[in-house]
C-alpha cells in the first residue's frame, strides 16, 4: 500500500478515535437548524438519500434539516466547502463509494484528505449495481454479453456518469474479472446517461439500481444480472452476476454521513444515533428497498473499517485499469 494512503488511512482512524473537542457546549445540540450538503445536483440518487434522511432528522430532532445541493467537480467542490466548516455538528455531508472510496485514488491532488478532514457518522444505506444492456445487443446473459465483447474487442460501448465515477469503475472492474474490453462513453451524471442508453447511443451501462428503476417494466433495457452474493429482495427475477457466469464481482455503491474533523464526540454520537433510528423506520426501508438500496446505520469503527476497505478495493481497481479523469 502506498505511504500516503496507508498515512491517510491511519488519519482516519484516529479522527474516529480520538476527536478534538470544540469549543462550544454541545448540551443543546441541535439549537439551530442544521445543513445536509448534497455535493451533487437535485434530483439524483445521493439526493434521494440527502432528502429522505433530512425529512426524517428535521421530525425527530426538532430543528430543520436543509438539504443543500453544492455540485461540481465530482462532488470535490461540496467536500471542500464542509471541509472549511465549522466542526459543530450544523454542518453535515452526504458522501458516497465514490467520493469517499474512488475519488481518494482516482485524483493526484485534491484540496482536502477525506480521511484527514471528514469523520464518518453513518453509513445510511449500501446498493448492488446492475449490469444492463440495450435490447439491441443480442446478449442475454452475463455470459453472453463477455462472449459478445470478446469476439469484438473494443466494439461494445458503455455510459457513465463520468469519468471516475461508482458507474465507470464498476465496468472497469467487470473489464478486468471477466478478462474483456470496452469502450467507455462518459456523460455528464447519471441522468443523461441513463437517457443515452435507453436511446440506443451505447450498448452496455452498469450502474446503481435506482437509475434503472423507471425503465425496468417499459422494455427499454434488458437487465443481465446484480451484483453481491444474492439476489436483490424486490428484484427477484434478475440473477446475480455470479449466476450469470462470472464470479468475484463485488462492486456496490453506498451513501453516508460524515462531518468535517473535529466536531464533538456527543454531537457525532448523537447524529449517528438518529440516522441508526431513521433507517429502522418501516417507511424508510420500503422507500429504500423500493429505489435499490439495502439499509445500514453502522457507525464508529465498523464504519471506518467499511470506509478503509472500500478505499483499498477501488484504489486496486484504479491502479489496474488504469481509470483516469479526463
Amino acid at each position: 500500500m502506498p505511504a500516503a494512503i496507508s498515512a491517510g488511512i491511519f488519519g482516519f482512524v484516529v479522527a474516529l478515535g480520538a476527536m478534538p473537542t470544540f469549543a462550544q457546549t454541545t448540551s443543546g445540540y441541535p439549537g439551530k437548524p442544521i445543513r445536509l450538503v448534497a455535493p451533487f445536483p437535485a434530483g439524483g440518487v445521493l439526493d434521494f438519500f440527502a432528502r429522505i434522511t433530512a425529512q426524517k432528522m428535521s421530525e425527530r430532532m426538532g430543528q430543520q434539516v436543509v438539504v443543500e445541493n453544492r455540485a461540481g467537480a465530482a462532488g470535490i467542490i461540496g467536500f471542500e466547502y464542509v471541509a472549511k466548516s465549522a466542526p459543530d455538528g450544523y454542518t453535515l455531508l452526504m458522501g458516497s463509494a465514490g467520493t469517499i472510496g474512488i475519488n481518494p485514488s482516482l485524483y493526484a491532488k485534491l484540496p482536502f484528505d477525506v480521511n484527514r478532514d471528514f469523520i464518518g457518522v453513518a453509513l445510511i444505506a449500501t446498493g448492488p449495481v446492475m449490469i444492463a444492456v440495450h435490447p439491441s445487443l443480442p446478449a442475454k446473459s452475463v455470459r453472453e454479453l463477455i462472449a459478445l465483447a470478446r469476439m469484438r474487442p473494443g466494439a461494445l460501448n458503455y455510459a457513465t456518469a463520468g469519468s471516475g465515477t461508482t458507474s465507470h469503475l464498476s465496468t472497469e472492474l467487470f473489464g478486468l474479472l471477466a478478462g474483456i474490453k470496452l469502450t467507455h462513453v462518459p456523460y455528464k451524471g447519471s441522468g443523461p446517461a441513463a437517457a443515452a442508453f435507453v436511446g440506443g447511443e451505447v450498448g452496455v451501462y452498469i450502474e446503481n439500481i435506482p437509475v434503472f428503476i423507471p425503465y425496468l417494466q417499459s422494455g427499454r433495457l434488458r437487465a443481465l444480472g446484480v451484483s453481491g452474493e444474492t439476489r436483490f429482495p424486490t428484484l427477484p427475477q434478475i440473477p446475480t452476476v455470479t449466476e450469470g457466469g462470472q464470479k468475484g464481482y463485488d462492486a456496490a455503491g453506498w451513501w453516508g454521513i460524515f462531518v468535517p474533523a473535529g466536531t464533538p464526540k456527543d454531537v457525532v454520537g448523537r447524529l449517528h444515533t438518529e440516522v441508526a433510528a431513521i433507517v429502522e423506520l418501516p417507511d424508510v426501508r420500503e422507500r429504500m428497498l423500493e429505489q435499490g438500496a439495502i439499509p445500514s446505520g453502522i457507525g464508529g469503527e465498523k464504519f471506518a473499517a467499511f470506509v478503509r476497505a472500500e478505499q483499498l478495493k477501488w484504489g486496486k481497481v484504479v491502479r489496474a485499469s488504469g481509470a483516469r479523469v479526463d
